[in-house]
């Protein structure tokens, strides 16, 4: 937690709160209780900034790429696609298969309503998005994404996940 702040903050976004009453959102402990089912492992959570856009959180993933040399995991959780208003039930069909990003970029991201088939449908707000800026930006320019998992519930819900991979 004290490595991140200190990043955060030496890269012009302070000062940097800190809320130790505040639990875990559902964003974080879901993937989290399924990749650790122990919770063995420490985990320091960023709120998003709804008030900003997507360079801002991309910005400030750049400014936590350091924390991979530290062997610091960065994961940017929050649905791949996100419409609770047009959920549909737990095994309804998808009615627009979206296209994976199988080579996500960040210009691809911060444009994804005009890059990606059905982006406002996806994501009638950015804010489930914005992980991915952060995790974009702490893989750095050249990293490489690879899809590791794929799913739909509720006709509007995906799970894809990514890994982000550097020569670094």
């Amino acid at each position: 937690m004290k490595l991140t702040k200190e990043l955060l903050e030496q890269a012009g976004f302070g000062p940097v709160k800190e809320d130790h009453s505040r639990g875990l959102d559902h964003g974080a402990w879901v993937p989290l209780m399924l990749m650790y089912p122990d919770a063995d492992i420490p985990v320091c959570q960023l709120s998003v900034q709804t008030g900003r856009d997507g360079t801002y959180h991309y910005n400030l993933g750049k400014a936590l790429a350091p924390l991979r040399e530290e062997g610091v995991l960065v994961l940017g959780s929050g649905s791949a696609t996100h419409n609770l208003r047009k959920m549909g039930a737990f095994d309804a069909p998808v009615p627009h298969r979206r296209r994976p990003w199988l080579s996500i970029r960040y210009e691809d991201a911060n444009r994804y309503e005009e890059k990606a088939p059905h982006g406002r449908v996806a994501h009638p707000s950015p804010d489930h998005l914005y992980p991915l800026h952060v995790a974009l930006g702490a893989a750095g320019d050249a990293a490489k994404a690879e899809q590791i998992h794929q799913c739909w519930t509720n006709a509007t819900i995906s799970y894809a996940s990514y890994r982000f991979t550097t020569n670094s």
